[in-house]
């Protein structure tokens, strides 16, 4: 990867403010400008998997007309789909003429590297999670870098826009053209192999939604995870809160009556503590870090512990 000295490189994104900018730059687009997917698949190069990426993304992107991209990353491969219009659209917003983009670049392309959190701007911060550059708030990091454009060594995944790429890359464009033209007669051959390639992709999603009994949908199947995540999370926390009652060092006098789970609330109940001295009590679970709400009721002392 080369390091361009020469010219200057922004981060663009939705909230960027206007830029003012002299001579030409090469720009970063922020991961809001596009979807990105770390892909497994039955085929060996970058254009056999570009071939397929219009159905692997169908489900997870909304309605619109895009464009796709991939390249391979060791086993994996690195898809892009992005609406072309959207992004032309948002240069012309933020001052950006034509004439002053020299290359365009995806943030996961030119930023996978990061080893830590770096701030974009007052209100947001780019990380890598999982081989993927994401854009977080940055109300959520108490500390973080600031991003320094100039450090950053551009890859050889320049992105071409359609209705654009004559001004990112002329020459790449003519050459594409070109290639168009002379495999016009295998186009056929093409797309029954790409329909093969395909079918093949189907079949294993459909042996592995029966194998582990999922549903017919990637919507259901989400909604089916969601579900049991929450019902995972509540049980997690029933386990700790049943713990941290049970291992509690009570004095002889003091027993536990009762412990009752109703709705989304675990009660324990205790005797033999007068009101002031169940400070040993809530300091011990205060340690575990438990929310709780403590009452005191004939005789009793109640603490009640929200799931």
């Amino acid at each position: 990867m080369k390091f361009n000295k020469k010219l200057k490189t922004i981060f663009l994104d939705r909230d960027s403010k206007e830029f003012n900018i002299v001579g030409k730059v090469n720009i970063v687009l922020s991961p809001t400008l596009y979807w990105v997917k770390k892909l497994s698949l039955p085929v060996k190069y970058a254009r056999d998997a570009k071939k397929l990426l219009p159905s692997i993304f169908e489900d997870s992107v909304p309605e619109g007309t895009y464009s796709y991209s991939v390249y391979k990353s060791g086993e994996h491969f690195i898809a892009f789909a992005y609406e072309d219009k959207k992004i032309l659209n948002l240069l012309t917003q933020k001052g950006i003429k034509n004439s002053q983009i020299a290359n365009l670049y995806f943030a996961q392309t030119e930023l996978n590297t990061l080893e830590t959190i770096y701030k974009v701007d007052k209100e947001q911060v780019v990380c890598v999670q999982n081989d993927i550059v994401i854009l977080l708030p940055s109300v959520l990091f108490a500390q973080s870098k600031r991003l320094d454009m100039s450090e950053i060594k551009h890859s050889k995944h320049r992105v071409t826009l359609t209705q654009f790429g004559h001004i990112v890359d002329k020459k790449s464009l003519y050459k594409i053209t070109a290639i168009l033209i002379a495999f016009i007669a295998l186009v056929a051959i093409e797309l029954f192999i790409t329909q093969q390639k395909v079918q093949t992709v189907t079949m294993k999603q459909e042996e592995l939604f029966s194998k582990y009994k999922l549903k017919s949908t990637m919507f259901q199947n989400r909604s089916m995870l969601k579900k049991y995540n929450t019902i995972h999370t509540k049980q997690m926390k029933i386990r700790i809160y049943i713990s941290a009652i049970l291992g509690l060092r009570l004095q002889k006098e003091y027993k536990l009556t009762q412990l009752t789970l109703k709705n989304k609330m675990l009660v324990a109940t205790f005797s033999g503590i007068t009101q002031g001295k169940e400070s040993r009590i809530t300091r011990a679970l205060q340690k575990r870090k438990i929310a709780f709400k403590p009452s005191f009721k004939n005789n009793l002392f109640k603490v009640e512990m929200a799931l």
